[in-house]
């Protein structure tokens, strides 16, 4: 009985049976390995895609030295870079034309990646797969270089006829598909032969030349180039008043006609225009006002829509961001946002000035494209893209459309497309936009004039798409420093759309 009593003491006391503690640290050693066999999944399945092509790991620094990168190809199947063997037996890249630097940039073993090349870096080396599951299982694989070949939106033709255009003017061409995205031409000029920076007997002499070069030609100017729009403008402003609803195609101003005789005053300073000879003392609506390029007009249609109003469609477009797109590019603005006004504007001059592409307003010919695109697609934008697909040895994976998101009504967009077109098609349009109007094809577009103040000439601008009732192709240009809008970029943004509907139209 004593001993009964003693035991019972000893479990009264709190000594637990051994059963449950093995219990416990069962549970215990299970949830550990548990945790630690998450873990690992989570690194060799869930990560693998990135450790795969981390730029320190020793795969990767061997394939970018030793594998041949994929092969990429134009729209029409043209060879733009491929490989070739050096002394030493191991690949470097050839480009084939220098008009698409730009785009595909360059890969140098002493000078790194630049454009496409960067971009798309491991799939070209073939260390990341375009299939995302077998991309996850790229680490178990026995054979992990799988090079992709990319095909681009790119026609080489369209592209060479660009840099032609600009001769030896510094500027940006941009065309755009506004039914895909996809980019048909995104030529700057300056630009360079790759091959050289790519080959290692060359590149350090290469890289001392090109830095030295004060066009600077490595400055993609057509994503990264940052510029006063100008009368181009006027269409973010048409298009962010209708929306708002503080103008119609109705919509005139009793002031502008005097206007145009002594100047518009804002708040103690003078917007002047100057084409009032040729519509005399008439109070011009919506319609007219684009076809002759008002810039009173729109000062005053920015001042009624308000600065809050011009700041939400800029956005919507794309302004203040990066616009997303396989390469990197530049934010666009309005303004520099430092005023206390909506928007951001420091005061209704600097809106006034804003609303027809002055003031702070910089823009790239990347974002101009996709605003014409934007009034060319019933007003929704769609992410500008480079590639068409990607080719390995598990076959082709193509890349599909996506949109930005509505910025005008359908109803407001036709408006504006209508403008467009008088501004190029219009008895006066024709006039202020010389020769972007092409053969039997209904155009529509807009002309800009960006003053720089000092003496040098005007940057010059010319928005618009073709055919006006289902448009095919979009088109920005920019010339630097090359005069009035009439009179250098909208003649070669007529002859670029015009060689695009003689060679690449395909309906």
């Amino acid at each position: 009985m004593s001993g009964q009593r003693a035991a019972g003491a000893r479990r009264a006391g709190g000594l637990q049976p051994i059963g449950r503690n093995v219990n416990r640290v069962g549970l215990t050693l299970a949830l550990a390995f548990a945790t630690l066999a998450g873990w690992a999944g989570y690194w060799q399945v869930a990560r693998s895609q990135e450790l795969s092509s981390a730029p320190d790991d020793p795969a990767v620094i061997a394939a970018a030295r030793q594998a041949p990168r994929g092969t990429i190809r134009d729209r029409h199947g043209e060879v733009l870079a491929s490989n070739k063997l050096d002394a030493n037996k191991e690949p470097f890249r050839v480009y084939r034309d220098r008009s698409m630097t730009p785009v595909i940039g360059y890969a140098s073993r002493q000078y790194g990646l630049a454009g496409l090349e960067l971009t798309y870096d491991a799939q070209l080396s073939g260390l990341r797969r375009a299939d995302p599951v077998a991309d996850m299982l790229t680490k178990f694989q026995s054979e992990r270089y799988d090079p992709q070949d990319l095909a681009l939106t790119i026609s080489l033709a369209l592209q060479k006829a660009a840099l032609r255009g600009l001769g030896d003017d510094r500027g940006a061409v941009v065309m755009l598909d506004p039914r895909t995205g996809e980019v048909l031409a995104l030529a700057s000029n300056p630009t360079f032969n790759a091959s050289p920076l790519a080959n290692p007997a060359t590149a350090s002499a290469t890289w001392q030349n090109l830095n030295a070069d004060k066009s600077h030609p490595l400055l993609p100017r057509a994503t990264q180039g940052l510029y006063v729009p100008g009368s181009i403008m006027k269409i973010v402003t048409e298009m962010a008043g209708l929306d708002s609803g503080a103008i119609t195609p109705s919509t005139t101003f009793k002031q502008q006609p005097a206007a145009e005789q002594t100047g518009l005053l804002v708040s103690g300073f003078r917007i002047r225009d100057g084409h009032h000879p040729a519509t005399g003392d008439k109070a011009l609506d919506l319609l007219e006002a684009t076809e002759v390029s008002c810039n009173i007009y729109f000062a005053l249609a920015g001042l009624r829509t308000g600065g809050a109003a011009l700041d939400a469609t800029a956005r919507r477009l794309g302004f203040y961001s990066p616009i997303p797109f396989d390469l990197p590019t530049k934010a666009s603005q309005l303004t520099n946002g430092s005023g206390r006004l909506p928007g951001g504007f420091l005061d209704n001059v600097e809106l006034a000035n804003a609303a027809y592409g002055q003031a702070e307003t910089l823009v790239t010919p990347l974002q101009m494209a996709v605003v014409a695109a934007t009034v060319a697609n019933d007003g929704v934008p769609l992410q500008p893209r480079l590639v068409q697909s990607f080719t390995g040895s598990s076959g082709t994976t193509k890349t599909s459309v996506h949109e930005l998101g509505r910025v005008i009504s359908i109803s407001d967009d036709e408006i504006v497309k209508a403008a467009m077109e008088r501004a190029v098609e219009g008895d006066l349009g024709r006039e202020f936009t010389s020769g972007a109007a092409l053969n039997g094809i209904p155009t529509a577009g807009k002309t800009g004039t960006a003053q720089l103040g000092g003496n040098g000439e005007p940057h010059s601008w010319f928005i618009g798409f073709a055919p006006v009732d289902q448009p095919r192709i979009a088109i920005a240009v920019l010339v630097e420093n090359g005069g009035h809008g009439a009179q250098r970029a909208a003649p070669l943004a007529g002859e670029l759309m015009q060689k695009y509907f003689d060679t690449e139209d395909r309906l």
